[in-house]
């Protein structure tokens, strides 16, 4: 079976293997020693001031991220089921929390963040994704932390890159919280959340917030090459593989080129074969198609064809289908996932099978001469 949800994503064999090894004990120089080249990797990967691996899924990133970050009241940005979880954090943590909402197809627009931050002066941190995989919408990051910070430089940006880590190149010059999740574009199990943070940020967290999602004993012990608690070893040995995978393939900007183009391919050959994409402005990290047999398309995926897409939740339950676009993907498994569409679609007798899904994404991926 071909696995092809945003997330979990497969785990390459060779991370596999990194991670068989014997369990290691994580006070020793050893793991020391693997832990320090790891950030390494990671400030390379991320470009900001200050890196913190913690061991969570991505939801625990996000909540430390608000607990240590936010004092007062969050703006949240609310056009998918992870925008929304991070105001239903906020008020878990007894924080004031002001909401944009919006349609899981629709980007936050620049004028809604600019008249709330005028509108409400208690707002001293915005949280916002930058992939909203909910219904794989991109929200305009950079433009949004950029006019944030000309507002009120103090103002802490917290963006969700859980799926857009290692996806595309994000600028954090104004973003002061850059979150990314193991199990996604890093192609490991879930358990792990990374947390890219400013120098801002590290100086607005101070002494911290909590126990054990406080980032200021994280950054402490991690600056030594060790964590405040139980490390994930095994994750870290795996994280580490992982990312050095992706140097020997040609580093990061070759994994963003190849993405993109696997980006385009993909939605351009199921438009070819008359499939509709869901949000307005896609993310590279997958392809979120809204079509009326999306139930049916995902079953004869998996049931026919050995291909697992995710599909819809809430009000988008069997109306979409998303299909991953992250990670060293080899191109004929993608190629196969496109053919496994048009062929599902001659089974629902919407359209007789000819081919052309494939031969779209073969010309655009490879570029091949009409």
């Amino acid at each position: 079976m071909l696995l092809f949800t945003p997330g979990p994503t497969p785990v390459p064999q060779n991370v596999r293997n990194a991670m068989s090894d014997e369990t290691m004990h994580h006070r020793t120089p050893e793991f020391e020693a693997i832990f320090k080249k790891t950030r390494k990797h990671l400030f390379n990967l991320f470009k900001t001031d200050e890196v913190v691996m913690i061991a969570s899924s991505g939801t625990g990133a996000m909540e430390a991220a608000v607990i240590n970050l936010c004092k007062n009241r969050l703006l949240t940005v609310n056009s998918g089921k992870f925008g929304e979880r991070f105001g239903k954090i906020a008020t878990a943590h007894g924080l004031k929390n002001k909401e944009i909402k919006n349609e899981w197809d629709t980007p936050v627009s620049i004028e809604a963040v600019v008249e709330a931050l005028k509108e409400d002066s208690e707002i001293d941190a915005i949280a916002v994704q930058v992939s909203e995989s909910a219904g794989g919408l991109r929200h305009p990051v950079e433009e949004l932390a950029k006019a944030v910070k000309e507002i009120n430089p103090a103002i802490m940006v917290i963006a969700d890159g859980i799926t857009a880590v290692g996806v595309e190149a994000i600028d954090v010059t104004n973003i002061d919280c850059l979150i990314a999740g193991s199990q996604k574009a890093l192609m490991l199990p879930p358990g792990m959340a990374i947390l890219g943070l400013s120098n801002a940020a590290v100086k607005s967290i101070g002494s911290g917030v909590g126990y054990y999602l406080n980032l200021a004993s994280e950054i402490k012990k991690q600056r030594q090459n060790t964590t405040a608690y139980t490390a994930a070893t095994t994750l870290t040995i795996g994280l580490l593989e992982v990312l050095e995978s992706i140097e020997a393939d040609g580093g990061v900007e070759k994994l963003y080129r190849d993405t993109a183009t696997r980006a385009n391919a993909v939605k351009s050959s199921l438009e070819a074969i008359g499939l509709h994409i869901y949000p307005l402005t896609p993310a590279k990290s997958m392809t979120t198609v809204d079509d009326e047999n999306a139930g049916e398309i995902r079953e004869l995926l998996k049931s026919d064809f050995d291909v697992n897409v995710a599909g819809g939740q809430d009000h988008l339950k069997g109306k979409i289908f998303r299909i991953n676009q992250m990670g060293l993907i080899s191109n004929y498994e993608m190629a196969w996932v496109v053919n496994a569409i048009e062929l599902s679609l001659a089974k629902l007798g919407r359209r007789p099978y000819d081919g052309t899904a494939n031969r779209i994404f073969n010309e655009i991926t490879f570029a091949v001469e009409k």
